[in-house]
């Protein structure tokens, strides 16, 4: 017996408030409309307050001529004829060299202040762990502070420098060295030795395919010694050695000649090298202790050596501990670098954001202009590392 079909009625849609994409779309929206009235709100009155002051605003100062020296110029540099946008880029790039002096430095010490905080000698231990717990909990500015003005400034004058080889001068000005000058046909040397890090690269992929397959391995170090040395070294001779050095000469109260390395950069250096050394030692030790003790203990029992122990399965696990940690430590220093005012080195934030601003008056500009600096680089940094840790994270099959 059939029975009749029954239609159940289908609900309606309710009001647009009882549904909840509809609320999520709603509320998303006007918390997006009240950061933008707010940061209209701010613009105008920032800009109706500039003119009410008669101060002008935009970049046009850029090309305006600065007129004041700078002690540490890596690019071009006039007083008498560069521009604000030069002092911009001079500052930068002091900037950058500081950064990159002290994330080298600092990756060096600290790895090596991490294994001997692990090693099994009791005083070299103890000594790695005195050093982390020193430095890392004394203030930053101080210990800026102490290398510039209780070590560099308490060195001896010009004539009476701490000299070694009559090359090298060791005063209160910094250190003097002799510098290197380029003649023409030099430009051969440094092309020869990108050619040779690429031939380097190339080398070990060829290697590690080869030992995939076979199992055998090339002597890689040796030859990528050989090519990195001997290739730049054979164009350099073959080029008629295109490169002299000016040694600096005792001339009255001051050298002349060679190069000089400020004292503010070297007190910047070692103070921004050794305090953040101290927390990539920490990050280290306690990267290489996550690997499981099985991993140790299996090798071992193949009769591996410590150091490939160490080199080829401890470390690469750690790695992948590591490196996010160590990112955030890059980033801190970078940003560390402008506490270089406290001492008078000429880094962005000095001769930019402070002098630059101070004669021209256009703070927001300047200010904008230095704060994106600093984010670039660490965005560009971060991207850099991501990158690394991604090489180096587990590949899942």
């Amino acid at each position: 017996m059939l029975r009749p079909s029954v239609s159940i009625p289908r609900r309606g849609r309710g009001p647009l408030w009882r549904d909840p994409g509809a609320r999520a779309l709603f509320f998303q929206i006007l918390l997006l409309a009240s950061v933008l009235g707010v940061i209209a709100f701010l613009v105008h009155n920032t800009m109706a307050n500039l003119d009410a002051r008669g101060i002008r605003t935009g970049f046009d100062f850029l090309d305006y001529r600065a007129g004041f020296s700078i002690s540490q110029t890596l690019i071009d540099y006039a007083s008498n004829a560069s521009t604000y946008g030069r002092t911009f880029l001079v500052g930068l790039a002091n900037t950058l060299l500081v950064s990159a002096l002290g994330i080298g430095a600092a990756t060096i010490i600290g790895f090596l202040v991490g294994l001997a905080r692990l090693s099994p000698n009791w005083l070299l231990a103890r000594l790695a762990g005195a050093y982390v717990e020193i430095f890392r909990n004394i203030p930053l500015l101080l210990q800026i502070l102490f290398w510039y003005f209780a070590v560099l400034r308490a060195l001896p004058s010009p004539r009476q420098s701490l000299s070694l080889f009559d090359s090298f001068h060791l005063n209160v000005r910094g250190l003097v060295m002799p510098s290197p000058e380029t003649q023409t046909g030099f430009m051969a040397t440094p092309l020869s030795l990108a050619a040779a890090i690429a031939g380097v690269v190339a080398l070990v992929v060829i290697a590690r395919r080869r030992q995939a397959a076979t199992g055998q391995q090339w002597p890689v170090l040796p030859l990528s010694l050989l090519l990195l040395i001997g290739l730049p070294l054979a164009v350099f001779w073959a080029t008629g050695a295109p490169l002299e050095w000016s040694v600096p000469e005792l001339s009255g109260f001051n050298f002349r000649g060679g190069m000089q390395v400020l004292p503010e950069l070297v007190a910047l250096w070692v103070a921004l090298s050794i305090y953040t050394a101290a927390f990539i030692a920490e990050i280290v030790r306690s990267g290489i202790q996550s690997v499981p003790r099985g991993q140790t203990e299996a090798a071992r029992s193949l009769s591996l050596p410590g150091g490939v122990t160490l080199r080829r399965i401890v470390i690469p696990q750690a790695m992948r501990v590591m490196v996010p940690q160590v990112t955030s430590q890059y980033l801190n220093l970078i940003k560390n670098s402008s506490l270089a005012t406290a001492i008078g080195y000429p880094d962005l934030v000095a001769v930019f954001a402070g002098t630059t601003l101070n004669q021209t008056g256009q703070a927001i500009e300047v200010m904008t202009m230095t704060m994106a600096v600093y984010l670039s680089i660490s965005l560009v940094v971060s991207a850099l590392m991501n990158l690394y840790n991604a090489r180096m994270s587990l590949k899942e099959r």
